[in-house]
C-alpha cells in the first residue's frame, strides 16, 4: 500500500515545453494549511498542478470520519479524474501545509491532453497506478493488524519524506498528527496511540508534537512485513487488539 504517487510525477514526466504550456493554461493559487482545495462530491472540474507543498487526498466514511487515500506533492496533479470523466469529485484534497498550485479548467486540461498523446498516456498510467494501490489498500485493511499497517506507513513516510536526524534516526518531514495517521491506515486514533506507545517503549520510534522519528528502521520494516513485534522478535504475533 502506498500514500505516494509514482516516483516520477506527471509534471516532471512532461517535456519542458509541454509543462510550460500546461501551466500557462491556468492561474496560480496559494492554499493555506488546512484549506480544502477540492471537495468530495463537488461538481467542479478544474485540475490543480502542484508547484510546492503537500496535500492530503481523503474520503468521508459513513461513520463521519475520514480515510486518507494519498499524499500529493510538488509535480503532481490532482482533480484529473473529474476533469477526464466529468463526474463528481471522488475525494477531497486538503492542504497539509502551504501549497502553491496552478488551477487549470477541465476544458483546457482535456484539450491539452487531446493534443498530446504522450501526456494522455501519462495520465492513464497515473490512474492505473492509483487503482492498483487502492486494491492493495483494501487487501491490507482486511488482513493486516493496526500495528502492521502503521509500521508500513511509517516506513513509507521515512523513505519518501524523511531526513536524517542530528541525534540519529529519520525524522518524518510531513507533520501528520495521530488522527491523520489513523485516517491513513483505516484505524481509530486510540488504536494508533496504543501502537505508537508500543513502538516507543521498544525504542523503534520517538514521538513529539506532530513529529515522529524512526530510530530502528530494520525492526520497523519487519513489523510492516508481519515478521516481528516491538522488540525485534521475528515472526512473533502482534499484541491483541493491535
Amino acid at each position: 500500500m502506498s500514500l505516494f504517487g509514482q516516483d516520477r510525477s506527471f509534471l516532471h514526466a512532461l517535456t519542458a515545453a509541454d509543462r510550460r504550456s500546461l501551466l500557462a493554461e491556468g492561474v496560480r493559487r496559494v492554499y493555506e494549511p488546512g484549506e480544502v482545495m477540492i471537495r468530495e462530491r463537488d461538481t467542479s472540474a478544474y485540475v490543480l498542478a502542484l508547484l510546492s507543498g503537500w496535500s492530503v487526498v481523503s474520503v468521508g466514511t459513513e461513520r463521519g470520519s475520514r480515510l486518507i487515500l494519498a499524499l500529493r506533492g510538488a509535480g503532481e496533479v490532482v482533480g484529473d479524474l473529474a476533469a477526464v470523466d466529468r463526474g463528481p469529485r471522488s475525494a477531497s484534497v486538503t492542504a497539509l501545509g502551504t501549497v502553491e498550485a496552478v488551477a487549470v479548467s477541465g476544458d483546457r486540461f482535456r484539450r491539452f491532453l487531446a493534443a498530446r498523446p504522450h501526456a494522455t498516456a501519462l495520465i492513464m498510467r497515473q490512474l492505473a497506478t492509483r487503482l492498483r494501490s487502492a486494491d492493495v489498500e483494501r487487501r491490507a485493511l482486511a488482513s493486516e493488524t493496526v500495528l502492521q499497517r502503521l509500521a508500513a506507513r511509517l516506513v513509507e513516510l521515512a523513505e519518501r519524506a524523511g531526513r536524517r536526524a542530528d541525534g540519529g534516526g529519520t525524522v518524518l518531514e510531513l507533520p501528520l498528527p495521530q488522527h491523520d495517521l489513523a485516517a491513513a491506515i483505516g484505524a481509530t486514533r486510540e488504536a494508533v496511540a496504543k501502537a505508537l506507545r508500543l513502538l516507543r517503549e521498544q525504542d523503534v520510534v520517538r514521538t513529539a508534537n506532530r513529529t515522529v522519528v524512526v530510530l530502528d528502521m530494520p525492526v520497523l520494516v519487519l513489523l510492516a512485513q508481519g515478521r516481528a513485534r516491538p522488540g525485534g522478535n521475528p515472526a512473533a504475533a502482534s499484541p491483541p487488539g493491535v
